[in-house]
C-alpha cells in the first residue's frame, strides 16, 4: 500500500489554490470552484482540495510537507510571498525541524525537514 493523495475541503478554492501555488505546488487539475488537485515538487504524491460549504468542527486537518532546504525555502516564502508563519523553523525534541502555518481555510500546516529520522528514529521499534 502506498499513500498517494490527500484531499482537504475549503470554503474558497480560488483563494485556497493561489496559497498552495505559492508554497511550490503544482496545479494539474482546474476545476474550480469545486476541485483542484496538484502534484507535489517531489516524490509522486498529490494533494487536492473540494469546495465544501461548510469546513469540519474541532481541531480540523494537520498536513506535512518536507523541504529539504527548510530555512531558506520558508524565508524565500516571506521575502517572495509575504507567507505568514505561526512558527518559524524549530528543532523539536523527536528529531524534526518544523515551521507552522496555517492555510486560508485554517488547516494547519508543518513544513519540516526529518530526514533519516522521518522512519528511523532512533526509538524505532525493532520488527
Amino acid at each position: 500500500m502506498n499513500l498517494n493523495q490527500i484531499t482537504i475541503p475549503s470554503i474558497d478554492l480560488e483563494k485556497s489554490v493561489d496559497f498552495y501555488k505559492k508554497l511550490g505546488l503544482k496545479l494539474i487539475v482546474d476545476s474550480i470552484p469545486r476541485y483542484a488537485r496538484f502534484e507535489c515538487p517531489e516524490g509522486d504524491s498529490t494533494f487536492s482540495i473540494h469546495r465544501v460549504n461548510t469546513l469540519p468542527k474541532g481541531e480540523g486537518i494537520t498536513i506535512y510537507f518536507e523541504v529539504e532546504d527548510l530555512d531558506n525555502y520558508i524565508q524565500t516564502l516571506i521575502d517572495k510571498h509575504q507567507i505568514v508563519f505561526e512558527e518559524l523553523a524549530t528543532n523539536q525534541v523527536w528529531l524534526w525541524r518544523e515551521a507552522r502555518l496555517k492555510d486560508p481555510d485554517g488547516n494547519q500546516l508543518i513544513l519540516y525537514l526529518a530526514g533519516e529520522n522521518r522512519k528511523n528514529p532512533p526509538w524505532k521499534i525493532s520488527d
